[in-house]
C-alpha cells in the first residue's frame, strides 16, 4: 500500500504540546489479548500514562500471534501504542509487591482475568483499593463479576454468538456468520474505557475510587439497539439481511460493474433524488414509492430494479453521479484502500511513529480529537520489558543492585527483549 503520511495538524513536539485531557493519570494494565489493551490504548490515546505489566516469557499472549514483522506481532502493534511495558511475574511475593508499590500511586487498575484469578493472587480489588482508596479498579470479562455464566471462558466469537449478533449477521437465509470486525471483545475494551471515565468524574466529586464491572457480554448486547427494541414489539426474531436494512429501502450495497457501492436513502427525501440519479422517472413517479413504508412493501421490486442499472457503470461513474445529486453513498474499500483514502490521512487517522525495534511504522491514530489544542505526537507499542528498570527506579525507588537481583531470579524481565 502506497503510504501518504501528511503533516499532523493535531499533534506537536513534546516540549509545546498538550499531552491530553488526561494528563498526569496513571494507569496500570495488567490486560491481554483486545478487550483490556483496546481500553488502555485508548486511555493512552486521551493522555493517560499506561504502565503495561506483562506476564513473563511470552509477554501479552498477543506477542506470539502471526504474522509478525522482525518479531513483533501486527495484532500487539495495533493495539498497545502509547504505552511502557515492564516485565513482573505477580505469582512470586517480590512481584506482587512491586505491583502494590505501584497501585499506591496509581489511579486505575485495569485487568482482563478471568473473574477470581486476581483475587487468588492476593491482588483483588478489595485487597488493592485497601492501599489506595482513590484507585478506580476495572475488571473486564466475558460475562462479568456475576450471574449464571460468571466464570465461563469467553472469546469474541461466543459473544457474538451468546448476545444474537450471529444471528443477524450474514446472508438472507444462509447460516449465521460472525462479524469481521470482533464486535464482542472492542465492546468491552469501549465500555470498560466509559465506565473509567465515569468513575473517575465521580471520584472528583467523593475522593473515592470505585470498582468498575465491564463485560463482553453486556457492551455487545447493549450495541443490538434497534434490534431489541424490534424484538420486544413484534415477538419475532430480527433475520439476516446481508447489507440492507430492515426498515429502510434502498439502503444495500449494490454492484457495479469493477466492484460494489453502497446507496443508503435513509430520509424520504432522498428517494426521488436517487430515482433522478438512475434516470428511472417512472420510480420516482409512482405515488406508491414515496413513503419509506412503502419501500420496504415493495422491497423485492425495487433492489433488483437498481442493482440491474448500477452494473451498468463503474464505481467511480456511479460516485459522480450520486454526488451531483446528492444521494448518500460510498465506494466498498478493501482495508488498504481505506487507510490510504484523503480523509483518513486528513484526520490524521494512520500516523507514523518510531518503533523500539521496528524503526518508523504507520499505525492507526488517535479517534478522538481536540480543535485548537495539539496533542503530543503518538509512541510506537513497547517491546516486552522495554521500560521495567525505568519504572521500578523513578516510581518506586529502586537500586540498581535490587533491579539486577531481581532480573537474575526471574522476578523481573524474564523473556524480556534485549
Amino acid at each position: 500500500m502506497d503510504q501518504v503520511t501528511q503533516p499532523s495538524a493535531t499533534t506537536a513536539p513534546e516540549a509545546t504540546a498538550w499531552k491530553g485531557p488526561l494528563a498526569g493519570l496513571r494507569v496500570l494494565d495488567l490486560t491481554r489479548v483486545l478487550a483490556g489493551p483496546l481500553a488502555t490504548q485508548f486511555l493512552a490515546d486521551l493522555g493517560a500514562e499506561v504502565l503495561k505489566l506483562e506476564a513473563p516469557e511470552r509477554g501479552d499472549e498477543t506477542r506470539g500471534f502471526a504474522p509478525f514483522v522482525e518479531g513483533e506481532s501486527h495484532y500487539f502493534l495495533a493495539l498497545n501504542r502509547g504505552k511502557r511495558s515492564m516485565v513482573v511475574d505477580l505469582r512470586e511475593a517480590e512481584g506482587a509487591e512491586i505491583l502494590r508499590g505501584l497501585v499506591a500511586g496509581a489511579d486505575v487498575l485495569i485487568e482482563n482475568f478471568r473473574p477470581g484469578v486476581m483475587e487468588r493472587l492476593g491482588l483483588g480489588a478489595e485487597a488493592l483499593m485497601a492501599i489506595n482508596p482513590r484507585l478506580i479498579y476495572c475488571a473486564i470479562s466475558g460475562f462479568g463479576l456475576t450471574g449464571p455464566l460468571a466464570g465461563a471462558p469467553s472469546f469474541d466469537i461466543v459473544t457474538q454468538a451468546m448476545t444474537g449478533v450471529m444471528s443477524v449477521n450474514g446472508a438472507q437465509g444462509g447460516p449465521p456468520v460472525k462479524l469481521g470486525l470482533p464486535i464482542g471483545d472492542m465492546s468491552g475494551g469501549i465500555f470498560g474505557a466509559l465506565g473509567i471515565l465515569s468513575a473517575l468524574h465521580e471520584r472528583s466529586v467523593t475522593g473515592r475510587g470505585r470498582l468498575v464491572d465491564a463485560s463482553l457480554y453486556d457492551g455487545t448486547m447493549s450495541l443490538l439497539g434497534y434490534l431489541s427494541q424490534l424484538a420486544f414489539i413484534t415477538g419475532q426474531d430480527p433475520q439476516p439481511m446481508g447489507s440492507a436494512h430492515p426498515s429502510v429501502v434502498p439502503y444495500d450495497a449494490f454492484p457495479a460493474s469493477d466492484g460494489s457501492i453502497v446507496i443508503a436513502c435513509l430520509a424520504d427525501h432522498f428517494w426521488p433524488r436517487l430515482c433522478r440519479a438512475l434516470d428511472c422517472p417512472d420510480l420516482g413517479a409512482d405515488p406508491g414509492l414515496a413513503t419509506m413504508a412503502q419501500r420496504r412493501a415493495r422491497r423485492d421490486e425495487i433492489e433488483p430494479r437498481i442493482a440491474a442499472i448500477t452494473r451498468s457503470r463503474s464505481v467511480a461513474e456511479w460516485r459522480r453521479i450520486l454526488e451531483a445529486h446528492d444521494v448518500p453513498h460510498a465506494p466498498v474499500l478493501s482495508v488498504r484502500e481505506a487507510l490510504a483514502h484523503p480523509h483518513a490521512q486528513a484526520r490524521d487517522m494512520v500516523v507514523e511513529v518510531e518503533h523500539e525495534r521496528l524503526g518508523t511504522i504507520p499505525v492507526l491514530g488517535r479517534p478522538i480529537k481536540f480543535p485548537g489544542s495539539a496533542q503530543v505526537p503518538l509512541t510506537a507499542p513497547p517491546v516486552l520489558g522495554q521500560h521495567t528498570a525505568e519504572i521500578l527506579r523513578r516510581e518506586l525507588n529502586y537500586s540498581e543492585e535490587t533491579i539486577r537481583d531481581l532480573r537474575e531470579r526471574g522476578v523481573i524481565d524474564r523473556g524480556a527483549a534485549r
